[in-house]
């Protein structure tokens, strides 16, 4: 007789090891198949945890906690996904911050981020209930930001998970300079490779021939992204143009990774991970920016089905990471929208940067071969806000024109849609909308795919509508207009989910 050395005939321990290194799926179709191997995955808290990571398309973060045990870890993951279907939008705590109409506010990674150009001032602030372990609070009064004679500070970012503030300015309304400093203390940033980054110029012209008309600077772990409109002034007349330099902060304070173009009507960025970029102009394109050294390369070009004119981003909040998270979204598979002419809101799946195997970089790939199945696409003619993290969607629709509005939370990673039906509304069917009216369209049309899970939070917003953020775990909802001012502090509504 054969000794019986299959698979099957293995001790569950080993059975569950093999499988705990396959991808999620192919985990979920071993144990479809074969109902051996669907008891073991039942009765595998470990497995079972692989599936919930990545069917939420989650990675481990910097600090998850080994110690705890897997079956806890996972009924902590099921428990969070089903709480954001289930949110009190009613039941808030109440957060004052200073404000003023000048200023622009942004929320993430558990702090509220405070920036007036008029006034010269920056704020950084945690928020509750649970900041992350490491919290700043910050105030930079005017002229403190950068002591530099005879200069304007025209932008600034803060990173938490970094300790990085970086100061953008201009001396003598000529020259741009980036300072890098820390949010903790005051001084250089103790892992920035020098004080100061500088900006490359524009091939055949001097800092005499180039005017910075607007600027914003983003940045992602390692990468800072600064983003120029300039005017270049040639002899009599002068051309509008963009330019974006990326620096590896911490290792040179210059950079010869720069995309620079005739202004068009559009352009925005985003980092996806920590070596790719996506740029939009007229079209979206993939770069590589894992050679600081060189321009980025170009990897894609995706093709919309109609012009970028008019158009709003909402890229993924995941631009400044979590300090303390035990999980991470996938940077290849994460959500962005843009808001695009008057009416239409394009949801868009960051998966299909990724899945670039045999694709040309010089031939631009048609809507029709990448959009449909990775994309949304809703018609939204009373468009009030939207904030995205992840693979999940915060948006506010108008019920009745100008006098309600409702928030509602969308789900597209693939359990939500898989295991969450008795919590909000499964929509796996295509959805078609008429896009009549813009030009260099394929058709009359748009049918997309994209699968997603919806609910509608129950309350009302009466005559005006919030302004919304979302991180991890929070849903934070600021209304300009209907809150009460006690001298220049308004208050900020964070739901705990």
């Amino acid at each position: 007789m054969k000794p019986n050395t299959g698979f099957l005939s293995l001790a569950e321990e080993l059975r569950v090891f093999i499988l705990s290194f396959l991808p999620y799926r192919d985990i979920l179709q071993c144990t479809s198949i074969c109902k051996a191997l669907r008891q073991t995955y039942v009765s595998s808290s470990e497995l079972q945890y692989i599936v919930e990571l990545g069917g939420q398309h989650l990675l481990p973060g910097p600090n998850t906690d080994n110690h705890t045990p897997v079956s806890q870890r996972l009924r902590l993951l099921r428990n969070k996904a089903h709480a954001w279907f289930k949110a009190d939008v009613d039941s808030f705590e109440p957060f004052p911050i200073p404000f003023k109409h000048t200023t622009s506010i942004f929320i993430a990674n558990g702090h509220v981020y405070l920036w007036d150009k008029d006034d010269d001032t920056a704020r950084i602030i945690p928020l509750l209930p649970k900041p992350p372990q490491q919290a700043f609070q910050r105030y930079w009064s005017p002229g403190t930001l950068c002591s530099v004679p005879h200069s304007t500070n025209i932008d600034v970012f803060m990173d938490p998970a970094q300790n990085l503030i970086a100061v953008v300015y201009i001396v003598d309304h000529k020259t741009t300079f980036i300072d890098l400093k820390a949010l903790s203390v005051d001084g250089v940033h103790p892992r920035a490779a020098g004080q100061t980054m500088f900006l490359s110029g524009l091939p055949g012209h001097d800092d005499s021939e180039i005017h910075t008309k607007n600027v914003e600077l983003k940045g992602l772990g390692k990468h800072i992204a600064l983003q120029r409109w300039l005017s270049v002034e040639q002899g009599t007349s002068s051309d509008d143009m963009w330019q974006l330099q990326i620096w590896d902060w911490q290792h040179s304070t210059t950079s010869n990774s720069v995309l620079s173009a005739e202004y068009g009507t559009t352009f925005d960025f985003c980092f996806l991970g920590d070596n790719r970029l996506l740029v939009f102009t007229n079209d979206m394109k993939i770069y590589s920016i894992e050679d600081m050294s060189q321009t980025p390369q170009l990897l894609a070009c995706f093709l919309l089905p109609i012009p970028l004119d008019d158009t709003k981003f909402f890229l993924p909040v995941d631009q400044i990471q979590a300090q303390q998270s035990m999980y991470t979204s996938d940077p290849a598979h994460r959500i962005l929208c843009i808001f695009m002419g008057t009416s239409l809101v394009f949801i868009i799946s960051t998966k299909v940067f990724f899945d670039l195997g045999g694709i040309a970089a010089t031939t631009p790939i048609p809507w029709k071969n990448w959009g449909p199945s990775n994309t949304r696409v809703f018609n939204q003619p009373d468009f009030c806000g939207i904030h995205v993290c992840g693979n999940r969607v915060l948006q506010t629709f108008c019920v009745r024109r100008g006098k309600e509005y409702k928030l509602h939370v969308m789900d597209f990673s693939p359990l939500a849609v898989m295991n969450r039906r008795g919590l909000g509304r499964v929509v796996k069917e295509p959805s078609t909308i008429y896009i009549g009216g813009y030009t260099y369209t394929p058709g009359d049309s748009l049918t997309t795919f994209l699968p997603y899970v919806e609910v509608v939070l129950d309350r009302t917003f009466r005559d005006s509508f919030p302004n919304i953020w979302i991180d991890e775990d929070r849903m934070y909802l600021f209304d300009f207009v209907k809150q009460t001012v006690e001298g220049t502090s308004y208050t900020l509504e964070v739901v705990a989910v």
